[in-house]
């Protein structure tokens, strides 16, 4: 939408991202991202750590169990979405504001580990969002037939076959 701040941040989870379920059933879960700079101090001659940014973070509906299933403390991801702003009065009735980040996209930062990314099971309410694996699922689920196939088609993959590319594309 036209006017929404939309960031991008890098960081680490501060712990599991905690899923629950709002009264009608729908999932949400909520997580922190803890992004710190780092800094190269020329005349020490090492890096050093600035203030860290902790910032709350949701995801609903299908994507959240994704991600509470995939996405656990400590993991360095990459998520995209929209800040937003909300007040509320504490306890002792102090008016506070809090901003948060409700996530479009997250997923593993591929610069320190890797991630085996399996599709999953579409159950219809839209939503999108893949399931972003670090070795957390016990087997990856492989689709019974690719969606985007012609049917009947059993014509090799060009793209997977080394060595057999030509100048024109494979469709």
């Amino acid at each position: 939408m036209a006017g929404e701040t939309v960031i991008t941040v890098v960081g680490n989870l501060t712990a599991d991202p905690e899923l629950r379920y709002t009264q009608n059933g729908l999932p949400v879960a909520n997580f922190t991202i803890a992004s710190t700079p780092r800094t190269f101090d020329r005349q020490a001659n090492e890096w050093k750590d600035g203030e860290a940014l902790f910032l709350r973070a949701s995801v609903w509906r299908d994507f959240a169990e994704h991600v509470a299933g995939s996405l656990t403390k400590g993991m360095r991801v990459v998520a995209t979405g929209r800040l937003r702003q909300r007040s509320y009065q504490d306890r002792e009735g102090q008016n506070r504001t809090a901003i948060e980040l409700e996530v479009d996209e997250i997923g593993p930062s591929l610069r320190y580990a890797t991630a085996q990314v399996t599709r999953a099971a579409s159950s219809g309410g839209g939503g999108g969002g893949g399931n972003y694996g670090g070795g957390q699922q016990s087997r990856p689920q492989v689709p019974q037939e690719e969606p985007w196939a012609s049917p009947g088609s059993a014509a090799p993959d060009a793209w997977s076959a080394p060595g057999s590319y030509g100048d024109d594309t494979p469709f």
